[in-house]
């Protein structure tokens, strides 16, 4: 219980800093650990006029010129190694959590990384073959099937295995989260879910014969339901715990226009707890001051809440 938060840095470039510093000073639970650089937070928290958290966790240095709101490919190689260096040592069990601020994919390419993201990169570093990204707020949570794909290769990608999987993946999850019987609900892949074949054969050949084997499994699994109807359902009328999306914007338009403040990002199916903002680096708005750190405050409160 004593074992700190491990906050990665993000990228030095956008916002990431700025929200990790405001974040921790308003801060009031487990402790804390910044993985970045030391300079990089001292320059940002003098600029805030807020006090720089006790410990960091030195990863690559970076010049004190590093320009703002561009992307560098020193800057994505920085964010990468913080977000190693944490979930090292979360599998060492020296720290409780892995917290992470935003990166950004193209500063990581330019870097030579080939990870798209901190879910494959998370994965990689754990050793583990199947992880997915499930998004959380007050009001809804969705699980995603296919990730950082172009969206021709995430239908290619929505599988039987697949989508059987990330249900029980997100049964699991849920359960960790202490839901004793998860309300899954499946979204379906083509408008009106195929609409019996007539609009794509995938929900009725693929989708549906993986919810009848997961309920065969005992799992409280349901669909494939409508892509437009299934979320209100979830969310307004309370009808299912999670939603399984089949693509990554079918799955995150409902949670991010409901409100990116208070999105958070977890990765189930990593051997340690892993929660991230909902948002990215925004380069637009970088070095102002602005930025508001409620979706960093929100994933550092779940993931205290789920390692209690």
């Amino acid at each position: 219980m004593n074992l700190p938060l491990a906050i990665t840095m993000g990228d030095a470039c956008g916002i990431g800093p700025e929200i990790v510093i405001k974040a921790c000073a308003q801060w009031t639970g487990a402790p804390l650990i910044i993985y970045g650089d030391p300079a990089i937070l001292a320059r940002e928290a003098a600029r805030l006029n807020l006090p720089l958290p006790e410990r960091i966790e030195p990863c690559s240095a970076l010049p004190a010129d590093l320009p703002l709101g561009r992307i560098d490919a020193r800057a994505g190689r920085a964010a990468f190694e913080a977000v190693v260096r944490a979930s090292r040592d979360a599998l060492a069990g020296q720290v409780r959590a892995v917290v992470t601020a935003p990166l950004h994919k193209e500063a990581l390419h330019a870097a030579g990384v080939r990870h798209p993201g901190h879910t494959e990169i998370l994965a990689d570093v754990a050793g583990v073959p199947d992880v997915r990204m499930m998004l959380v707020n007050d009001e809804l949570r969705t699980l995603l099937v296919t990730i950082h794909v172009a969206l021709r290769e995430a239908i290619e990608r929505v599988s039987f295995d697949a989508v059987l999987d990330t249900i029980r993946i997100g049964h699991a999850g849920l359960q960790r989260m202490g839901i004793a019987a998860p309300r899954i609900a499946v979204a379906g892949l083509n408008p009106h879910a195929g609409e019996g074949g007539l609009m794509g054969r995938e929900d009725l050949e693929i989708i549906a014969p993986a919810v009848a084997a997961a309920r065969a499994e005992g799992i409280d699994a349901s669909g494939p339901w409508p892509g437009d109807t299934v979320f209100m359902r979830a969310r307004g009328f309370k009808e299912f715990d999670l939603v399984v999306a089949m693509y990554h914007d079918q799955g995150l338009i409902p949670i991010k226009y409901m409100g990116i403040d208070t999105g958070v990002n977890v990765t189930v199916g990593l051997p340690f707890v892993r929660t991230s903002v909902d948002h990215g680096t925004a380069f637009d708005i970088a070095g102002q001051g602005v930025a508001d750190p409620l979706s960093l405050r929100a994933a550092m409160t779940l993931a205290e809440q789920l390692t209690r």
